[in-house]
């Protein structure tokens, strides 16, 4: 017999749930999936501002970026 995944489980178990319930779940789930995603952004800024303080952070025009790239 084929093993269940638990993600098969844990829908299965939230099927047992009254639809209020479900509900609430999928909300505060999303509610949780929104702060993880700022959290990353949160760190995504701190890394992208050390860069910067640190000059590793290009700076210019395009043009001066083709040049980069080409010299």
């Amino acid at each position: 017999m084929a093993e269940v995944s638990k993600l098969d489980q844990v829908l299965e178990s939230i099927e047992m749930l009254p639809l209020e319930d479900q509900e609430v779940l999928v909300e505060l789930v999303q509610r949780r999936l929104v702060e993880r995603r700022r959290e990353e952004i949160a760190e995504h800024i701190a890394e992208a501002q050390a860069d910067d303080e640190a000059g590793k952070v290009f700076r210019g025009t395009v043009e001066d970026a083709i040049a980069e790239l080409r010299a």
